[in-house]
């Protein structure tokens, strides 16, 4: 079970030193991150303090590969939820992991999240678990591209979805809750195999991590003495099968997180709080 678990406002000194002795002792680190670590940049997270949906579920892989009025649904709304991935920006908990791996104390991050901000924060060694929501890629032929081209062609091809009048509650993978008629927008084909399947480069639910992604996952935890969890219910199981690996090794795993998690019977040290204020207050004890 947890050794510590505390509701925090402001980090109190025996919270502060509990997770600066994690670092010392067991660094260093790698870092598995959540939908978490990111509300702070304006992107909504996923669950409540219990690890239920706060939404409904993102849309399975299969539904968008075989359906394609899945496909509409999905980037009708994906015109107006990306807008706030596409302008999210790192924050403080983004900078100060990226800090903190200049300073040799966290060794790389495994994240969850498909935002894109740790690399922009200027982390260096960080394996996207479920790839980058700004690229899409052909299911034919496997043509790229960025995001942004295709929304642009989106755009063009539907522009009374563009409309400031069509409003929706932005997801953490890009997608908005808004329920309409989708039966007219328009989804062009790969331009240049003429028939292929536009995807986000991410894994959708129901689908599988990439062989190679989940090879640099493990070996990150490999070079690293310990595992700290920041921003994740860890509900599932593409992360929580990480702090299962790092148990069954011997090593040890702390948690930053608001609410439940999968694993908390598993942690050697858990802090309640907000990923932005413990690892600033983190970041100044070890600097």
């Amino acid at each position: 079970m947890a050794a510590n678990a505390h509701q925090i406002g402001s980090i109190a000194a025996e919270q502060r030193a509990a997770l600066q002795a994690f670092l010392a002792d067991n660094g260093p680190v790698a870092v598995l991150t959540g939908a978490g670590i990111s509300t702070a940049s304006g992107i909504p997270d996923y669950r409540d303090n219990q690890g239920e949906w706060k939404r409904s579920p993102p849309i399975q892989h299969r539904a968008f590969m075989t359906s394609h009025a899945a496909r509409q649904r999905y980037w009708a709304r994906a015109l107006i939820g990306f807008r706030i991935l596409a302008e999210a920006r790192p924050n403080a908990a983004h900078r100060a992991l990226a800090e903190l791996e200049r300073q040799g104390r966290v060794s790389g991050i495994i994240t969850q999240n498909v935002d894109g901000l740790h690399q922009r924060a200027g982390s260096r060694r960080v394996v996207d678990l479920h790839g980058r929501a700004d690229q899409v890629v052909c299911m034919g032929c496997g043509a790229r591209q960025m995001r942004h081209a295709l929304h642009e062609e989106l755009s063009s091809r539907n522009p009374v979805w563009c409309s400031e009048a069509i409003e929706g509650q932005a997801a953490p993978d890009g997608d908005a809750d808004l329920e309409a008629d989708f039966s007219s927008f328009e989804v062009p084909a790969c331009g240049r195999c003429g028939d292929g399947i536009w995807k986000p480069d991410v894994v959708f639910f129901g689908d599988n991590v990439p062989s190679t992604v989940s090879a640099a996952a493990h070996q990150l935890l490999e070079d690293s003495a310990a595992l700290l969890v920041v921003g994740s219910s860890l509900m599932v199981y593409s992360g929580f099968r990480f702090v299962r690996a790092c148990r069954a090794a011997g090593r040890l795993v702390a948690c930053i997180n608001l609410g439940r998690t999968r694993a908390d019977d598993l942690l050697a040290l858990k802090v309640e709080g907000a990923a932005e204020e413990v690892l600033v207050a983190l970041l100044a004890d070890t600097s």
